[in-house]
Formats: C-alpha cells, structure tokens, sequence
C-alpha cells in the first residue's frame, strides 16, 4: 500500500492524483497532493511509475497500512527504483532495464488460476 509521499521531494505535479486507479490521493492547491485514503491502495505501484521526482514509496504488503520510517526508506535506495527497473522515462530503452509490463495479461492468468485452485481446495476440506 501506498505509505510514504516526500514533500520535500515531490514537484507538485499531480500525476499521482490523476494516475490512481483508487483515487487515494486528494489534489494539492498550489502544494504537493496528499494522501487521504491509503486504505483503498490497490499497490499497482502506478504512482511510483509515474512520478519523476520519486517522491513517491509504496509498501508491497497489500494486505495492511504499514509503518515506514522516512529516513529508512530514503537511505534504502528503493525510491525510483520500480520506475528504473520498468524501464520508465530516463531508462527507457536502456537494454539492463527492458520494460516487461505487456506480460502482466501473463501473470493475472497465472493469478487467477492460483486462486481457482485454492478455491477448489476450499470446497474439498
């Protein structure tokens, strides 16, 4: 889930606002955005994708809000990486970061055959 938006860092651009397919964010007038409902984060990271600044952390755990430490994160160097590693923006064709997002329809068809799966395995125990 979304956890951590650095003020300090973040442009004021919007585009998370804009991006978010859950609306967590509420605009920012004239100030960065913020982020009002982090609770109905659906951790499609699309926000980190999109943000230059990378200004923007969000946790893996899509379960449940997790407390980050700012200082932690920020010397942890995960901040822009997803973005770097998608091959987004400044990496975009640069062969160490292909974009390999075309195989999501891949691994939501092995998502949904998981959870097939284990709902048969419900009905049977």
């Amino acid at each position: 889930m979304i956890a951590l938006l650095l003020t300090d860092s973040c442009t004021s651009c919007q585009r998370c606002v804009e991006i978010c397919p859950a609306n967590v964010f509420d605009l920012g007038v004239d100030a960065p955005p913020s982020i009002a409902r982090p609770e109905d984060c659906q951790t499609c990271f699309a926000c980190e994708l999109y943000c230059h600044a990378d200004a923007l952390y969000v946790e893996p755990d899509v379960d449940r809000l997790v407390p980050v430490d700012e200082a932690e994160v920020r010397a942890s160097g995960l901040l822009g990486v997803y973005r770097r590693d998608s091959g987004w923006d400044e990496w975009h064709g640069d062969p160490r970061y292909s974009n390999q997002h075309w195989r999501m329809e891949e691994v939501f068809a092995q998502g949904a055959a998981l959870a097939q799966q284990r709902a048969k395995a419900a009905e049977v125990s």
